[in-house]
């Protein structure tokens, strides 16, 4: 297993740590714990950047893999899904921003499906690359932001959170029906 893969199955494994950490923030409740959402952020971008890194080096090294076109958008997919499940929780996203996160999500993960039921693996698109990186940078805010503003700036995290929420949940649905349309010719060659 090359490198970049060994880094996607690294943010894979830094799913479930997350989790554990952004279930214990209590954010907006007297037993917020400002550490526990800095260590929520921490995490969360250091696996973001292995997002970055090992698209980079399997370029770079052409060590692009079957295996990494898939795994990779699976691991962004877990860790941004499981973070705007929290932030729902937290009352900071809408429940209709993580209803369009998934829906995109299995829409495109039935394209593939049917793609790679035909012998095709697709690759993530320009667009779906910016959504993840605006899910990523929303998501790195919000933990940031909680565990860094004074209690006067709740409010402010709240309303900011919020709108960047709505940016993701825009871009999410432009990036979805760019990717269905650009492989629209999987639905008729299917099996």
């Amino acid at each position: 297993m090359n490198l970049p893969n060994k880094l996607t199955l690294a943010r894979v494994f830094l799913v479930p740590v997350f989790m554990v950490l952004a279930a214990f923030t209590r954010y907006g409740t007297p037993a917020f714990s400002a550490g526990l959402s800095l260590a929520a952020g921490i995490v969360f971008a250091a696996a973001s950047f292995t997002d970055f890194l090992d698209g980079y080096l399997a370029r770079r090294d052409h060590l692009v893999t079957d295996f990494g076109k898939f795994a990779d958008p699976l691991a962004d997919k877990m860790l941004t899904t499981a973070a705007f499940i929290y932030m729902v929780v937290d009352g900071v996203c809408s429940p209709v921003v993580l209803a369009i996160v998934l829906f995109r999500e299995f829409a495109v993960a039935g394209v593939r499906m049917i793609a790679a039921a035909n012998g095709t693996v697709i690759a993530a698109n320009n667009w779906g690359k910016i959504k993840t990186v605006l899910q990523m940078l929303s998501i790195i805010f919000y933990y940031f932001a909680a565990a860094l503003a004074p209690a006067s700036a709740i409010s402010g995290v709240h309303l900011t959170t919020s709108l960047l929420c709505w940016a993701v949940a825009v871009v999410t649905a432009l990036s979805g029906g760019i990717y269905l349309w650009d492989n629209r010719a999987c639905f008729v060659n299917a099996k």
